[in-house]
């Protein structure tokens, strides 16, 4: 077992974890929606307005705090107006990136947000710029928010909604370079302006809104975007980056069949967000001491489940995937200077998934775990810290974040080695502990929860002791500690 000393200073305090870092990604994208989070108000599954009840609850505990909607791709084909009013009078469409299958439009504005409402977590729309106008945009935001006399307004509250909603988050296109209408960034930074100028502060709500930023290592896009946005126009790009171990989508391998190689290619590859928020945010440093990041869109994508359909990307959640999880958070609250959400792909039965539905059944993740392990990091001060490291497969193996918050201080630790543990020895200035509450999620790298057995990947209580100087505890091989201090 490897001897590490580790050191925290509390008086040290180096940024906000804003809580919405913690936020999930909900896309009408096989059953993330439907047959996921919605299945009506006739099913036999116990839910409120057709959002599954025991979905509701697995939210509230990781205290989700912001969820993005209706994509992702779909949302540069979605046009709201399809989803209000009579349900049994919506339009159908072909949800053309994701299948080809019919959307009924079932799940809309009025559900969404009053599922946001029923969570207590933040809505944030990602609105049309492909294939959508000005006009359909700044209608759907005043639909949504103004509380006045209007037509808009009028027509919310014959639809049942007699209040506005709040609308915090707006994402003013989508991946803008690529299935959002395959845009040079220049030409996107105009649009830009235009559509967000129409996108009016109604009744006391205000916008934050968000531009469609790069893809992966696309400078010269943040470039772009940066000298022709700036911070009078917006608050924040998105920035998306998924971990796919060789790094090519054409050869993502299986979410539960791979070797200790592909493990820690997985995990490399997921550590390399750390660089692309420093790279990118150095660029949009020299325009603006404001801009945040926002990566709308994280995780892992590795093939679908056999047998399942190709477009619905539906697949498996291991123990790798919670260790991609809890290295990737501890990177964002180690940025949280610069990254003001992110928002990991997705909430549901889609890609790196926090959880599973399959009828009545619902399965929690290893990742939902580490989301619930790692909650009280949510608006905290971000704090000094740092741990002695030993290398594993070329990678330093313990990544971890330390917090101060309401609730006393949080300590997060990552050992990503599969065969070595660690035993760390941790020096606290500035705070005394009294009471240590620690829980471990570890296991066999390639387990995961099914709808057999949902709790072979479960967290469980951890001894942590304390000692004159600050604490002492194990960090086992392919195991992830969060420590509450108080």
């Amino acid at each position: 077992m490897k001897k590490l000393c580790a050191a925290v200073n509390a008086a040290d305090k180096r940024s906000h974890i804003n809580r919405e870092i913690y936020g999930n990604f909900s896309e009408h994208l096989g059953r993330c929606i439907y047959n996921g989070i919605y299945v009506g108000e006739n099913s036999s599954i116990p839910n409120t307005n057709g959002v599954r009840k025991d979905i509701i609850e697995a939210f509230k505990e990781i205290r989700l705090p912001v969820l993005r909607w209706p994509g992702g791709c779909f949302a540069d084909e979605y046009h709201w107006r399809d989803g209000i009013g009579d349900k049994e009078k919506r339009p159908k469409m072909v949800n053309t990136h994701w299948g080809g299958v019919t959307e009924d439009n079932s799940f809309g504005t009025h559900e969404f947000f009053d599922m946001c409402e029923e969570i207590g977590c933040e809505p944030y729309l990602s609105a049309n710029v492909g294939s959508g106008t000005v006009e359909e945009m700044a209608d759907w935001i005043e639909y949504i928010t103004f509380d006045g006399v209007s037509p808009l307004a009028d027509e919310r509250r014959r639809n049942g909604r007699e209040k506005p909603w709040k609308l915090k988050y707006l994402g003013i296109g989508n991946e803008n370079w690529g299935c959002g209408g395959n845009m040079r960034p220049e030409y996107y930074a105009d649009l830009y302006r235009r559509y967000q100028t129409y996108c009016r502060n109604f009744s006391g709500n205000e916008l934050y809104k968000i531009a469609s930023g790069p893809n992966v290592d696309d400078y010269n896009w943040t470039e772009k975007i940066m000298g022709i946005i700036g911070d009078w126009h917006a608050k924040a790009i998105s920035l998306h980056y998924y971990t796919i171990p060789s790094g090519d989508f054409a050869h993502k391998g299986s979410a539960v069949d791979f070797t200790d190689e592909v493990y820690y290619q997985t995990i490399s590859q997921a550590s390399r967000i750390e660089k692309l928020i420093d790279k990118h945010s150095a660029i949009m440093k020299r325009y603006s001491d404001n801009m945040k990041l926002v990566v709308d869109e994280w995780g892992c994508w590795f093939d679908v489940e056999e047998g399942t359909n190709p477009g619905f990307l539906y697949q498996q959640n291991t123990m790798r995937d919670a260790m991609v999880a809890a290295v990737s958070l501890n990177i964002f609250n180690s940025r949280s200077d610069v990254v003001s959400m992110a928002n990991i792909a997705q909430a549901v039965n889609v890609l790196q998934a926090v959880i599973l539905t399959e009828g009545e059944k619902l399965v929690k993740t290893p990742t939902y775990h580490i989301f619930n392990m790692y909650k009280t990091h949510q608006d905290s001060e971000l704090v000094y810290s740092f741990t002695e490291n030993f290398e594993t497969n070329g990678m330093s193996a313990v990544s971890q974040s330390v917090s101060l918050g309401k609730e006393g201080m949080t300590m997060t630790f990552a050992n990503i080695s599969l065969d070595e543990a660690a035993h760390i020895d941790c020096s606290i200035l500035g705070f005394k502990a009294k009471k240590a509450q620690a829980r471990i999620l570890t296991g066999e790298v390639h387990t995961f929860n099914d709808f057999a057995d949902g709790n072979r990947i479960a967290p469980s209580e951890h001894t942590v002791d304390i000692t004159d100087s600050g604490i002492s505890f194990d960090l086992p091989a392919c195991s992830v500690v969060s420590i509450l201090l108080s």
